[in-house]
């Protein structure tokens, strides 16, 4: 299949890039390709400008400040996994991009092309929800921050303007010694997920949770952190008994269903995939904290 007719540009720098998108009617922007291509193909998508960004060399890269990794939007997914600040630092990315497509995807794949896809089932989206990410976008007006929280405005839709870019991601450092388990249930490896669970967890000097995070990826219109797990577990001593709890309150989410998958064996899946990663978590924090 061919994709139907474009006009290309292949700016070198991020203000050029801006430029296009505020000039240019009915434009996408390339990164890594590996959602947009077989869109083009497949004639699901239709634009009139093809925007390439693998030129503008101030997209990539990862650095460290203040407690946060900032990691550039056309940094490859196979870059970010074989980056040592990201390998001590942040285990959980490293464990979800294990997850994402395959060897030759996240050679090309990007982070920013991932999360302005924003596929409920892609992983780095469920990561980026789980760490309290912070988006970095370019636009006419300048640079502005935007919660990830508040990034996905529905399903597959980020919450930018036609003339916007997303720059970065923001991710704030969980403590030394942390618990991490990133989970997934996909047909076959490197499918998307019917659904993924992300938890961060950490253990104060007693032994109480201190703070935690969980994320469910795949099971809804966009990534659902889950409040009411997250309370439970901070109110209680962890364990089997705990950790169970806190997963029943998957059986009340607002699951996708679709001719494959019902919705309450989204939610059924949902429940299990958070028990088990929770209790992974726990016993890495566990480990971590004896380190």
């Amino acid at each position: 299949m061919k994709p139907p007719a474009f006009a290309y540009h292949d700016p070198a720098t991020i203000e050029d890039a801006v430029g296009l998108l505020g000039r240019l009617d009915n434009a996408r922007l390339l990164a890594g390709g590996q959602s947009l291509m077989p869109m083009l193909n497949m004639r699901y998508a239709f634009p009139d400008h093809l925007i390439d960004l693998n030129r503008i060399e101030a997209l990539a890269g990862i650095t460290e400040d203040d407690g946060r990794l900032r990691i550039g939007a056309m940094t490859r997914q196979r870059d970010i996994a074989d980056h040592p600040l990201v390998q001590a630092r942040l285990p959980l990315m490293i464990e979800a991009l294990g997850h994402v497509g395959h060897r030759q995807t996240r050679n090309r794949g990007t982070i920013g092309g991932s999360l302005c896809h924003l596929d409920p089932a892609a992983e780095l989206v469920a990561v980026a929800a789980n760490l309290d990410a912070a988006i970095e976008i370019a636009g006419p007006a300048g640079t502005r921050m935007l919660a990830m929280a508040e990034f996905p405005a529905g399903f597959m839709t980020p919450a930018i303007e036609p003339d916007e870019m997303v720059t970065a991601v923001h991710l704030p450092l969980p403590a030394r010694g942390h618990g991490y388990r990133f989970l997934e249930m996909a047909r076959r490896h490197g499918d998307f997920a019917i659904v993924s669970v992300a938890v961060i967890l950490a253990l104060d000097p007693n032994g109480r949770i201190d703070h935690c995070a969980v994320t469910l990826g795949g099971a809804a219109a966009i990534p659902l952190r889950m409040p009411e797990a997250e309370a439970i577990l901070a109110d209680g001593d962890p364990g089997p008994a705990l950790f169970k709890r806190a997963a029943a309150t998957a059986r009340a989410i607002e699951a996708l269903e679709d001719a494959q998958v019902p919705a309450w064996y989204r939610r059924q899946i949902a429940e299990t995939l958070m028990e088990r990663a929770l209790l992974a978590a726990h016993a890495r924090a566990v480990e971590g904290s004896a380190a």
